[in-house]
């Protein structure tokens, strides 16, 4: 298959754009900048994935989504404080980063590039945990975001998830198995002067929880203590 990433720059979507290396033939990933704090430091994780694999890297600017993000997305709010207490993984700590509408927004986007490409599918970063709050992280999401691209598309583009099923711990297993460039994730809600993590907001603790158990990979030096 010949497939559109969308790429991120955090675990699920770096552990999916490898997956999709090794089932067929990437023709672009795309990075989206929709006014998040962290901005940046995505585009600078997802440009490295892609330069490192030699895929062409496209950056689509959606500057108007930033007066419908949730604090947490601009850097502020309890979930990107720096300073949370008690579970990262609660409905409600999950709650404060809902964007509207993201992945249906960017998976229809994905769509038209991999039209206009003749790609057979767009390949979105999901996980198992996040869907529990998040509808738009679910198979069901997918099957209903695919039925309706049989209809806006001509060539019927599929949507594809390799890790859907999957926990976070997990999406690190199958990352370190797979060989997935995990020493580019960047997966903090908080923006960087130098690709450091802040550890401690929702996001990052949430990734380090997954990675705490596999000792042949750590990411401890990209967090700052």
């Amino acid at each position: 298959m010949r497939f559109i990433v969308l790429l991120s720059g955090g675990l699920d979507s770096v552990v999916n754009f490898k997956c999709a290396l090794g089932s067929g033939s990437v023709e672009s990933a795309v990075t989206f900048d929709y006014g998040q704090a962290a901005s940046e430091n995505e585009i600078r994780a997802a440009a490295e994935c892609a330069r490192r694999f030699g895929v062409r890297h496209e950056v689509v600017d959606l500057g108007w989504y930033a007066k419908l993000l949730p604090e947490a997305m601009l850097g502020t709010g309890k979930a990107a404080a720096c300073e949370l207490d008690g579970l990262v993984d609660s409905d409600s700590m999950l709650r404060e980063a809902w964007v509207p509408n993201r992945n249906g927004v960017f998976v229809n986007i994905g769509a038209a590039f991999a039209e206009a490409s003749s790609a057979d599918a767009v390949v979105i970063g999901l996980n198992r945990e996040e869907a529990r709050v998040f509808p738009d992280n679910s198979e069901a999401f997918m099957k209903s975001a695919a039925g309706a691209l049989k209809i806006s598309t001509l060539s019927g583009v599929e949507v594809v998830c390799f890790t859907v099923a999957l926990s976070k711990r997990e999406i690190v297993r199958l990352g370190v198995d797979n060989g997935s460039p995990l020493d580019l994730v960047y997966s903090c809600y908080r923006a960087s002067p130098d690709q450091r993590m802040c550890g401690r907001c929702q996001s990052c603790r949430r990734l380090k929880t997954a990675l705490e158990d596999q000792d042949q990979y750590r990411l401890g030096e990209r967090f700052i203590r």
